[in-house]
């Protein structure tokens, strides 16, 4: 039955993401298999960013089931990405990753390319993986993301990398972040933002690195070494010396080191760099508005 289920997934080519995600979507939500989490979101002007904070309101409660859930199951949590779930599942993109929905998306049209075998989401990315979000940037612009452990984010063990369309919200610029990205540093050199004041590296993009993932590939590791990352060998998986996060469009790339997961119980992935927060409590909107954004993701970072 397995290998039935594998082959009838279809290969994504050129042009075929987008109308494919918009049919799987239809079919997805009409199955009650897509479950968006709603949320009501505020803007925040601060440090010339308008920050987007998103209160998630049944976010809670989707943890407090899934923790029900696991102690009454008293075993190991299931995987959601050995196999997919069907009715969640878009297509291959290429012969070692599936694109699937996030089953609670917050975001709408937020995808997972998740590894066809199991890799630990600690393992470092290959130009492989970094291809299957070069072909998504490709067919439509959007954000791609990595979240590299649990500290900086990860809710499963299992590899996964993130997509969703730009922009962001109504408003410009299509990352919310995208002012204190002011490197001047020339296409191709790896440098930091004057302006954004926590630990990173950046790289904007020379202008075929979409096409070559190899290109991409040695971004990437210029990234993590100029934080000084280490490829560590366990038990032969090459696995990253510290947790971070990745961001990605048609443009640039940005690496950031974390050392916690959350700060004053808000917890940041990879999309609060790019000026998206999310929330459960209204009074930890209050939080941020008081410390500021960039508050919360220096302590996260620090």
């Amino acid at each position: 039955m397995q290998a039935e289920r594998t082959a009838a997934i279809p290969d994504l080519g050129p042009g075929a993401l987008w109308p494919q995600l918009l049919a799987c979507e239809r079919h997805a939500l009409a199955r009650g298999a897509l479950q968006p989490i709603e949320t009501e979101q505020n803007r925040l002007e601060r440090d010339g960013v308008t920050w987007l904070l998103r209160r998630v309101s049944s976010l809670a409660r989707k943890a407090k089931d899934r923790e029900c859930g696991h102690a009454q199951r008293n075993a190991r949590p299931p995987n959601p990405f050995l196999p997919p779930e069907p009715d969640l599942t878009i297509g291959a993109v290429g012969p070692r990753h599936l694109c699937i929905f996030n089953k609670f998306n917050v975001i709408e049209h937020h995808i997972l390319l998740v590894t066809r075998e199991f890799e630990h989401q600690e393992c470092l990315l290959t130009p492989a993986d970094l291809a299957t979000l070069a072909y998504c940037l490709r067919e439509r612009e959007g954000l791609g993301f990595y979240n590299g452990g649990r500290v900086a984010g990860a809710s499963q063990p299992h590899k996964h990398l993130q997509w969703i369309p730009l922009p962001l919200d109504d408003t410009r610029p299509a990352v919310p972040i995208a002012p204190l990205l002011d490197a001047r540093d020339a296409p191709g050199r790896i440098g930091q933002c004057p302006s954004l004041p926590i630990p990173h590296a950046f790289v904007r993009l020379e202008s075929a690195a979409l096409d070559a993932p190899e290109a991409l590939y040695r971004y990437y590791a210029g990234l993590l070494q100029t934080l000084g990352f280490e490829a560590l060998n366990l038990g032969g998986e090459i696995r990253q010396s510290a947790p971070y996060n990745l961001l990605l469009t048609r443009d640039w790339m940005l690496a950031v080191p974390r050392t916690r997961e959350h700060h004053a119980g808000i917890s940041v992935n990879a999309l609060g760099f790019a000026g998206s927060l999310f929330v459960m409590q209204p009074e930890q909107l209050d939080q941020i508005a008081a410390a500021g954004p960039l508050a919360l993701l220096q302590a996260v970072t620090a």
